[in-house]
């Protein structure tokens, strides 16, 4: 008879310790370091000890995840352009929890980088994961009551910043198909008849690759932009994707990838942000898994 030995808790959380980190950093390649060190030290930890190893690990991996933050706040001060988070391919079965699709979102995560270290860390393990406000004041070293009113500033922080209305996954998803199809064949009547007056464009370079150094407004400006990348493409290719819990956009422009994630109002796009930088493109094979 074959004897099973128990699994790890570590193994068993994975999924959602992964997407803890995520949602704190808007790096799956940071998540990853962050997972690597956290495994290291649950390996030193004694397990007698630990009377909720779910619990103890996430408080473990935010902690780690809190000190990376606080290095790459300043380093992202130095980035080249505008900085957007690492796009991740996602099974349309993350849209299923509508909230945590929300909380992946590219719009989500970039309202989170406005938020500090100590208000982001507070927002997701309370608003995404539902941690009690005690355990979240013992990851942060901070008292229950200073953490609800951090919690109570980043709220408010994202609630002014987030879409006025929650658009339904087959609007997103028919809005992202008409807006690729009027990418795809460059037609710049079609391109505004799909974006609102006042859209955005935020793309990612990197510095490594061509790209706006800050964002661009207006959708007669947008417009001639993106039909202007379509006309000078040697090879152009517009594919429906999902990415971070939500209907997007692959784009291969004369081999290289670039994604397209889209915010959605009223019918029309009101957001897009475009990630060209090759450095954050390198999980678009596989869906990566998340959960809570």
């Amino acid at each position: 008879m074959t004897e099973h030995l128990p699994v790890d808790p570590y193994v068993t959380h994975r999924t959602l310790l992964f997407t803890v980190a995520y949602e704190m950093l808007g790096s799956a390649a940071d998540a990853e370091d962050v997972l690597q060190e956290s495994w290291l030290r649950w390996s030193g930890v004694d397990r007698a000890q630990v009377r909720d190893p779910r619990a103890y690990l996430v408080r473990l991996v935010t902690r780690q995840a809190l000190n990376r933050l606080r290095t790459l706040s300043r380093s992202r001060e130095d980035y080249v352009g505008e900085w957007l988070p690492e796009p991740l391919l996602t099974s349309p079965d993350v849209a299923d929890d509508v909230e945590l699709a929300e909380s992946v979102s590219m719009a989500m995560l970039t309202v989170l980088e406005t938020l500090g270290p100590m208000e982001r860390a507070v927002f997701v393990l309370r608003e995404v994961f539902e941690m009690p406000y005690g355990e979240i004041a013992e990851v942060v070293g901070k008292s229950a009551a200073a953490v609800r009113q951090i919690g109570r500033r980043a709220r408010d922080h994202v609630a002014a910043r987030q879409p006025r209305v929650r658009v339904s996954r087959s609007e997103q998803q028919a809005v992202v198909e008409r807006f690729l199809l009027a990418l795809h064949t460059g037609e710049l009547q079609e391109l505004l008849a799909v974006m609102a007056p006042d859209v955005v464009l935020i793309t990612d370079g990197g510095g490594v690759v061509p790209a706006a150094l800050a964002p661009l407004h207006g959708a007669d400006q947008v417009a001639r932009i993106l039909a202007g990348a379509h006309r000078k493409a040697s090879a152009f290719a517009a594919t429906p994707v999902w990415l971070n819990g939500e209907p997007a956009g692959r784009l291969d422009i004369a081999g290289e990838p670039t994604t397209v994630s889209l915010a959605v109002e009223d019918g029309r796009v009101t957001r897009i942000y475009v990630v060209r930088n090759p450095g954050k493109l390198t999980r678009l094979d596989a869906p990566a898994e998340l959960g809570r």
